[in-house]
């Protein structure tokens, strides 16, 4: 399916993930001319990328990049229990094996490849660096679930038991939690249009889905040293779903030369759908600006690629 807007063509498409699962993808690439950059759109938890991304996706189309999404496994359009995560290690394989094939794509083997997510979408993000840290020429982190916050978690006594229950009943519902909705989207209008959504999932956190999150950000907390690509993150001051100032350790403990953070005063945790639209120009405006910087400075993983194909070749030539 395409949709033709002012400037900008949408796309449909379901694509088979490697355990034969059907998952839904999309994209937003400018009309009138070749995109600038690939940037590959990582989603938060019980989100997806068609409604909640879209505003991201045009904004960043319209600005001469070409986007991309996926739900995830159980997320949105793709097949799967809705808001199921069994495997955080497979949601992120089905991520890199989708964005790898676009991105070899003829016609964008000489692109740079970003990677933007939100929440969840940022730990995902630093999963898909850390699986190949070379690929990727940069990263913008929104609000990264590097740690949940303290005040969303559950009582450690509780998650022991839940985390034994997790062996017998994984797909129930039982996790004590405040209500995302309301904690995560300081505009009521998107409060409402995400209770409206039918692909984003309201429920309480599965079993599974919540022991998976919880390994997942206690793991990168303890290993931020080892993200080394140049990255951009940019987090609410009064976010209470991912801890800001983990953001900020991220930033200082980054083996990344090129990095930069930036906190802003009142704004919620989700910046790029649930903030006002006046402060998303904001947010969007750092964005772009940090992306363009990026792509003037040239493309340095082309650059070592071809250098070692030099390399190479002058043995060949001297013998």
């Amino acid at each position: 399916m395409a949709n033709e807007y002012e400037t900008v063509r949408y796309e449909e498409e379901f694509i088979l993930n490697s355990r034969g699962m059907k998952l839904f993808t999309c994209n937003w690439v400018p009309k009138d001319c070749e995109p600038k950059a690939l940037i590959f759109l990582c989603h938060g938890y019980a989100m997806e990328c068609s409604i909640s991304m879209k505003d991201a996706g045009m904004r960043l189309a319209k600005s001469g990049f070409g986007v991309y999404g996926i739900d995830y496994e159980g997320h949105g359009k793709s097949e799967g229990l809705q808001g199921y995560v069994n495997s955080f290690d497979a949601l992120v394989d089905d991520c890199f094996d989708h964005f790898s094939k676009i991105s070899e794509r003829k016609e964008n083997k000489k692109k740079m490849r970003m990677l933007m997510g939100e929440s969840m979408g940022g730990a995902v993000i630093l999963l898909l660096h850390r699986k190949k840290p070379e690929f990727w020429d940069g990263a913008v982190l929104i609000a990264p679930m590097c740690k949940i916050a303290d005040d969303m978690r559950p009582h450690p006594m509780v998650i022991s038991v839940l985390t034994k229950l997790c062996n017998f009943i994984p797909t129930w519902k039982i996790v004590p939690t405040q209500d995302i909705v309301d904690s995560a989207f300081r505009d009521p209008e998107v409060r409402k249009e995400i209770r409206n959504n039918p692909h984003c999932y309201k429920g309480k956190p599965r079993l599974q889905t919540a022991h998976q999150l919880l390994t997942v950000s206690m793991d990168l907390e303890q290993r931020l040293e080892e993200v080394t690509l140049p990255f951009f993150i940019v987090h609410g001051e009064a976010d209470i779903v991912t801890d800001p100032s983990v953001s900020k350790l991220l930033h200082e403990k980054a083996s990344s030369i090129d990095k930069s953070f930036k906190l802003y005063p009142g704004m919620w945790h989700s910046l790029s759908y649930g903030e006002f639209p006046e402060n998303r120009d904001i947010v969007f405006s750092d964005i772009v600006v940090w992306l363009k910087e990026k792509i003037s400075m040239g493309n340095s993983r082309l650059e070592r690629q071809q250098k070692q194909a030099n390399d190479q070749i002058l043995p060949k030539m001297s013998s």
